[in-house]
């Protein structure tokens, strides 16, 4: 499977120029993938709390629970014999996670993401968390942005940092992102956002 350039960026739908004005290009993901790339990333127990299933030819696939490690591998594999260092690109992606439903939890999520891959230390860092402010403050949300935090995925290399919003309660966390091998990136959870925005 691959990942390819928009054939319709999403500045001309209304949003993610932002992006496209700070030098990030957009790439479509797939909604299906191959399950192996997580269970790489988290271990096995994560097949658990994917939709996973095997494909018509017995393939074992999943819908995609986020999308940092897709783009991950594809840099290992393939661009980053042949990408620009540093390479930005942005996403607006539905995920999905296999568990019961809770308030602001859901099954089916979108996820609007930036990946800087290939950069250099600490500039790269400081660049997409400033753009991840950046892109918070123009919701007018209101927040905390918490710039060392222990995050839950094993593939981070580092504290990372979390966006969070009091207000929402027990799933206050609206962004989230930090550094692992290929680079650094960033998460928000626009399902989030939008409830924090309705709650403000």
């Amino acid at each position: 499977m691959v990942i390819r350039p928009s054939a319709t960026p999403s500045s001309r739908l209304g949003c993610g120029g932002r992006f496209i004005d700070a030098g990030y290009e957009e790439l479509i993901v797939p909604a299906l993938w191959e399950q192996q790339t997580f269970i790489d990333k988290a271990g096995p127990e994560i097949v658990g709390e994917m939709y996973a299933f095997p494909d018509r030819k017995g393939r074992p696939v999943c819908l995609v629970p986020e999308i940092t490690g897709l783009l991950q591998e594809q840099w290992r594999q393939s661009w980053s014999k042949i990408a620009v260092r540093p390479t930005r690109v942005f996403y607006i992606a539905r995920c999905y996670r296999y568990e019961r439903p809770q308030d602001l939890r859901f099954r089916e999520f979108t996820q609007v993401g930036v990946e800087l891959l290939g950069g250099t230390a600490p500039d790269d860092r400081r660049e997409v968390e400033d753009l991840l402010v950046t892109v918070l403050d123009a919701t007018g949300v209101s927040y905390e942005l918490d710039r060392q935090v222990r995050r839950g995925l094993a593939y981070y290399t580092e504290d990372g940092f979390e966006a969070r919003c009091d207000r929402l309660g027990a799933q206050k966390q609206i962004a989230g992102g930090g550094r692992y091998a290929e680079g650094v990136g960033w998460a928000i959870g626009l399902d989030r956002l939008l409830g924090a925005l309705e709650r403000s």
